[in-house]
């Protein structure tokens, strides 16, 4: 069921983005070669903590897994898609490539963002990857217009992607978002314009495209957790937290 947002929950989650993005923004300032993946998830759960949120991925157990997700932020490097668990033996390197995905629960509502950034130089394969994945995000959102439907914002990110030649990850995808982490409805990074649920204002939603540089096929790690491309090949992936209004969409997720 889709949940059409209140306007008293709608300002609690502009404050609850806000507050989002300027905490993952604070942890890309100190994403640099040596820091260690579990270094980034400490530093985003004293910042959410000092202002007095809690991490929304933190103990959350999904549908299927065995064990709940046992860190506030997912750190995904190189080929890992999503839902990299941080390590203190996982150390950035030169040349890498980071995605950073945080949620965060204010006044009992969530929202979600995510952001993909360089280690230091990296190649130019790397750095355009990430820059289309991030445009494809921002087209995405330019979709969600009111009155539209859901199908409207899968085909406009995939119509942009596919002269790129990337794999569209189609396993996972965008969602619904606000009282609870993941809610209806579905939002696909690929599909048929005018088809699916009719955007209607007060819906919030987490766009979120995932571009690999190769296969569209993923493998699951033994963690229950980390999703990989299945050819090795790199990733990125961006999110946003929008509302859709009778016109265009409100960015939640920014400062």
């Amino acid at each position: 069921m889709i949940i059409i947002k209140t306007p008293k929950e709608i300002e609690i989650l502009r404050e609850g983005g806000k507050r989002l993005a300027t905490v993952l923004y604070k942890v890309k300032e100190i994403v640099k070669p040596g820091i260690s993946t579990k270094d980034l998830d400490d530093y985003a759960h004293k910042l959410i903590k000092k202002m007095g949120d809690q991490p929304a991925f933190l103990n959350y157990r999904p549908a299927g897994a065995d064990f709940a997700y046992p860190a506030s932020l997912c750190v995904s490097v190189n080929n890992e898609v999503v839902h990299g668990i941080p390590n203190a033996k996982k150390i950035l390197q030169e040349g890498d490539t980071v995605s950073l995905d945080l949620g965060l629960k204010h006044k009992n509502l969530f929202t979600d963002m995510a952001l993909t950034l360089p280690v230091g130089k990296i190649s130019p394969a790397s750095a355009k990857l990430i820059k289309i994945t991030e445009e494809a995000l921002e087209v995405g959102i330019n979709a969600a217009q009111g009155g539209f439907k859901v199908g409207d914002i899968s085909h406009s990110i995939e119509s942009f992607v596919r002269p790129h030649r990337y794999g569209i990850v189609e396993v996972l995808s965008g969602h619904g978002v606000g009282r609870a982490i993941h809610e209806d409805p579905y939002v696909p990074n690929f599909g048929k314009a005018g088809v699916g649920p009719k955007l209607v204002p007060g819906m919030v939603i987490a766009i979120e495209p995932m571009l690999n540089n190769g296969t569209k096929n993923l493998i699951l790690d033994g963690d229950g957790y980390t999703f990989r491309t299945a050819d090795g090949k790199k990733s990125a992936h961006f999110e946003h937290t929008i509302l859709i209004t009778k016109g265009e969409p409100e960015i939640l997720t920014k400062i």
